[in-house]
């Protein structure tokens, strides 16, 4: 009895160290979606802290031979609509986009184009952000997509070509003035 213990403890362990790993390997793709739905970098910080937490704590519910990732990217997407329900409880409002864009005269090419689609990104919808997050930045397929935002295929390829044709408008209204 006191060998099958022993047994189950070290499988545990080798379970555990292989899923830390693994979400360790994820942080960069996770920081990425995070900024893509949240467009402030305290808040997407905030984001992958909480997601991370929320993975490692429940570490045990997730399936070897399953995506870690969609595992990951769906409980983000969960710790996401929370953080929105407890501001609009506590009536708190998102800081200007205005605040902490950067001072001064910069003129790179890439950094302008970077802010502009911050900003574009910004008036777009959550549901619209997370499609373009989790598509269009993490490349992610869109099966996987629809099953970590908990979707129909269907839903998740009209909010996306909606998402795109909103920012390609905002985009081009910039491009105007």
């Amino acid at each position: 009895m006191g060998d099958g213990r022993k047994s189950l403890r070290r499988t545990f362990s080798l379970h555990a160290m292989t899923v830390h790993t693994d979400i360790a390997a994820l942080l960069p793709r996770l920081r990425r979606f995070a900024r893509t739905i949240t467009y402030h970098r305290a808040d997407a910080d905030d984001l992958v802290q909480a997601a991370v937490e929320r993975a490692l704590a429940r570490a045990e519910q997730w399936e070897p031979g399953t995506r870690l990732d969609s595992w990951l990217f769906r409980i983000m997407k969960n710790a996401w609509v929370d953080e929105l329900r407890g501001r609009i409880r506590r009536d708190r409002l998102f800081a200007p986009e205005e605040e902490g864009a950067q001072v001064g005269v910069d003129t790179a090419a890439a950094h302008i184009q970077r802010i502009a689609l911050e900003q574009a990104l910004a008036t777009l919808s959550d549901d619209h952000r997370m499609v373009i997050g989790l598509v269009l930045v993490d490349g992610m397929p869109y099966k996987e997509a629809a099953e970590v935002l908990e979707i129909p295929m269907g839903t998740l390829t009209s909010r996306l070509a909606r998402a795109r044709d909103a920012l390609q408008a905002v985009l081009n209204e910039k491009a105007k003035t």
